[in-house]
This record gives structure tokens, C-alpha cells and sequence, in this order.
């Protein structure tokens, strides 16, 4: 999909000739944006709906990762990014993005429309070690598992492998929980 088949409000058109065009059936709504009905709602259009909120340096992770990965709709109400740069630099935050300092390893992230996202894999544990205090990251945790149930085993081994990790014992119960269902 190219880029310019995505509309933001007030890029182009305004919100509400958006909207009109919604209920025209010209166009439908993914997140915060606006593309034609005849286009696949996939991981790069969830992508470019993101780009508003989306940082230099930064990947989208968490529900916001789950999200684009397909495991659910509609779009989290806020949205995360973490770090994926060597260097932190001063970045203002739009409203509605959590920003989460610890970097990123190369390997838990890949390029959707040429921004970063975190893998499923890392997504799914990540919202594991959320899922217990993060009401968002245990609605979202379940979803992300029906949709991709293979990296379920994937994510309980990851979590074994690691010695010391605060949240690992409520992350393991969440995820045996899913595995088996």
C-alpha cells in the first residue's frame, strides 16, 4: 500500500470530510486514519495510521505492537513506543504515547512501512510482564496469543531463560494459562 492512499486528519482533508466520506463508503477508518475500503486492513496500514505518534529511534511495542500484528481491533487507546536507538535523545511526546526508556535488542524488533515494531515474540512478553498490573496488557495478551498461538511455547522458554526478571513468575502464570486453552 502506498502512503499516499492513507489519510490523517487535517494533512489533507479535515475530520470531518474524513468522516463524511466514511459514511459515504468511500473510505474506512484504521485508528487514527482514514484509507479505501478496497485495501487489506494489514500491518502496514496499521503502520501508516501510527505515523502521528510514531518517534525516530523508537518502536512500536506493547498493545500498540499487538495491535499491528493483528490481534485485535480497534486501536489500543494508548499507544507505546520504546527505544530502539544507542543514544537517548530529548523527544517530545505526543499525547496519548507511553514512552519506555530501555533499549531494544536488534533482534526484538523488525521494520513494518520502514518503522519499527516490536516482534511478536517480544510482544507477547512484554505483555505478559504487564498482564498483572496493566489492564490493557491483559486484554490484549489473550488476543495476541489466539492470533499467533505458535509463539505462545516460544515466549514460556524465552521467560525460563532468564534468571532474574522482575514480573517473570505472574508473566510465566499468564502465559501457561494461555497455552492451555
Amino acid at each position: 500500500m502506498h502512503p499516499s492512499l492513507f489519510f490523517h486528519p487535517g494533512a489533507l482533508l479535515s475530520l470531518s470530510e474524513l468522516n463524511s466520506a466514511r459514511l459515504d463508503g468511500l473510505l474506512i477508518e484504521v485508528g487514527d486514519g482514514y484509507m479505501p475500503p478496497d485495501l487489506p486492513e494489514d500491518a502496514i496500514a496499521r503502520m501508516f495510521s501510527l505515523a502521528p505518534v510514531l518517534i525516530p529511534g523508537y518502536a512500536a511495542c506493547a498493545t500498540t505492537a499487538a495491535w499491528v500484528h493483528g490481534a485485535g481491533d480497534p486501536a489500543p487507546l494508548r499507544h507505546h513506543l520504546q527505544r530502539v536507538s544507542a543514544r537517548r535523545r530529548r523527544v517530545q511526546v505526543p499525547s496519548g504515547v507511553m514512552l519506555h526508556e530501555s533499549r531494544l535488542d536488534d533482534d526484538d524488533f523488525t521494520l513494518v512501512a520502514g518503522a519499527a515494531v516490536t516482534t511478536p515474540l517480544r510482544t507477547m512478553i512484554d505483555l505478559a510482564l504487564r498482564a498483572d498490573t496493566d489492564e490493557a496488557a491483559a486484554i490484549w495478551l489473550p488476543r495476541l496469543a489466539s492470533s499467533e498461538p505458535e509463539i505462545v511455547p516460544d515466549a514460556i522458554a524465552r521467560l525460563e531463560s532468564r534468571p532474574r526478571l522482575p514480573g517473570k513468575r505472574a508473566a510465566m502464570t499468564a502465559l501457561k494459562a494461555i497455552e492451555w486453552l
